[in-house]
């Protein structure tokens, strides 16, 4: 009966001990990975949440503002127009043409 529970108890500090140096290196690879991520983030162009957040209440002001304009010059065109809303072309599309110089006579 001796050999049996020796035997058994080497077997279980074997398996606690192998139980460790899993959890250790476990741990090692986080680490090292968590490094490296670290290192790859750093390198990128990322903002921060600070500036992001302001960027984003900046854009939500000009929107608003935006709006506020629109129904203003919607309000000013029907004002204008007699209740027809009046817009001018749109000359995206054509070729700008250089100013004329004027010639003296």
């Amino acid at each position: 009966m001796q050999t049996q529970n020796r035997l058994f108890d080497e077997f279980a500090k074997f398996l606690t001990n192998a139980a460790g140096a899993a959890r250790g290196m476990r741990e090692e690879a986080e680490t090292m990975f968590r490094t490296q991520m670290e290192r790859i983030a750093g390198q990128m162009d990322f903002v921060k949440r600070e500036e992001f957040d302001a960027v984003k209440a900046m854009a939500a002001k000009a929107r608003a503002q935006v709006d506020a304009l629109e129904a203003r010059i919607a309000t000013l065109e029907a004002r204008v127009g007699g209740g027809r809303v009046v817009r001018a072309p749109i000359a995206a599309n054509r070729p700008r043409r250089s100013p004329r110089k004027l010639k003296r006579r």
